[in-house]
């Protein structure tokens, strides 16, 4: 059934209109359903709620404190939600419904809302705010899982970042709190044992609580391994390992051992530092050319700014910049040594005491392997390079290759 054609179409989102229970309300021996009224029939969505959390409707229902997914049902204008366990005594209970309901016409709502009862419990003050990073890029955290902890009943009140990678997480009930800020990879609304994440304790008699900044990252229990060993130029070489490693780490020439196969002999070793240290201290060479001199997408000088002009900029896009208050993360170190590489030569490196983010130090070793390095004619001339090279016309064609046409009589 649907409405008659003619008129104009329907492109307005559903609105919410109601809520039920009353949002801070106390209901001693509450054992309804809560309830989310729109104005009009919306949609179930392609995958019905089954009670597995993969339902289009259950993904948009964060309830807490529970550890399982809730009971949520279509009912035409109305979602109903209620616990998987029941509603329990003397608790406080935050029902978020997220924005994403749609309607018939698939017109998406951009709204959500947060309901707040008790079931005989005092009525909460508490409100935790705060930003999640993830470290791995040092940019906050979008739509980052907060999981907050009631200690010491272990109550988990979980909530939602924003597009700036903070939060406001109330109200709560008073008491102290094991904060844990989530990247939450597979949607779950569950802190799960491979995502990374980071905890802080809170214990304040505050209304707002003020909670210092979660910087993420998978949390390993075994010691980095070398990856791969690869030469970045003739003095110079890239080590990747497979975790992330510990920036606060001072690693030294003396943390590594390179050995010349197959006679084992002791290679120098000059410096051993992280990539983006490396980076900022050999990054350019004496006497190297400027970059800004062959960069074609340099400011254009004749350009003349209009008065009262400003450039648009993307809405969140200073909010989502790198934030320096912690060094960034990094998986290579960069190796330097003072003779040259041999060419098809093989060399082992061990690194001693690398340690990873989560402190697991131990030692890593791998190969190195020199590619045959092509001969070059070392008695031509700079100004002769030029005219050693084949050729070539606009099309990319060696001009000696080009067909010759024929005069015509």
């Amino acid at each position: 059934m649907e409405p008659p054609p003619g008129g104009p179409p329907d492109v307005a989102p559903p609105q919410l209109v109601s809520t039920r229970p009353d949002s801070m309300a106390q209901l001693p021996g509450f054992s309804g359903d809560v309830e989310f009224r729109f104005d009009e029939v919306i949609s179930e969505g392609g995958s019905p709620s089954q009670g597995t959390g993969s339902g289009d409707l259950e993904k948009l229902i964060i309830l807490s404190p529970t550890v399982r997914v809730p009971d949520v049902r279509w009912r035409r204008t109305r979602i109903t939600v209620k616990p998987d366990e029941g509603w329990k005594r003397d608790r406080v209970y935050r029902v978020q419904l997220l924005p994403g309901v749609t309607d018939l016409r698939r017109n998406r709502s951009n709204k959500g809302t947060i309901l707040t009862f008790t079931t005989g419990a005092p009525l909460p003050t508490r409100t935790l705010e705060g930003m999640v990073v993830d470290w791995s890029t040092s940019r906050p955290a979008v739509l980052a899982l907060v999981d907050a902890l009631l200690m010491p009943d272990s109550l988990p009140y979980r909530g939602l970042t924003d597009s700036t990678g903070r939060y406001s997480l109330g109200p709560l009930p008073a008491g102290d709190y094991l904060v844990k800020g989530v990247i939450d990879e597979d949607r779950d609304f569950q802190p799960d044992v491979r995502e990374a994440f980071d905890t802080v304790r809170v214990s304040s008699k505050d209304s707002v609580v003020k909670v210092t900044e979660l910087w993420t990252f998978v949390h390993d229990t075994t010691p980095p391994r070398i990856r791969t060993i690869t030469m970045a130029d003739s003095v110079s070489a890239t080590v990747e390992f497979n975790q992330l490693l510990d920036p606060r780490q001072k690693l030294d020439a003396k943390s590594a051992t390179l050995r010349l196969l197959p006679d084992s002999s002791v290679v120098p070793v000059i410096s051993l530092l992280a990539k983006p240290v490396d980076d900022s201290i050999h990054g350019r060479s004496a006497g190297a050319p400027d970059s800004t001199a062959l960069d074609s997408t340099r400011r254009d000088t004749t350009r003349r700014e209009r008065p009262g002009l400003r450039e648009i900029e993307r809405p969140g896009a200073q909010a989502n910049q790198p934030l320096t208050s912690r060094p960034r993360l990094f998986d290579q170190l960069v190796l330097r040594v003072r003779a040259r590489w041999k060419p098809e030569a093989k060399y082992e490196l061990e690194v001693r005491g690398v340690r990873n983010v989560s402190g697991v130090a131990g030692d890593g070793k791998g190969v190195l392997t020199i590619l045959k390095v092509e001969a070059r004619d070392s008695l031509a001339k700079r100004g002769e390079a030029d005219t050693l090279r084949p050729r070539i016309d606009s099309l990319g064609r060696p001009k000696d290759s080009l067909p010759k046409l024929k005069k015509r009589s």
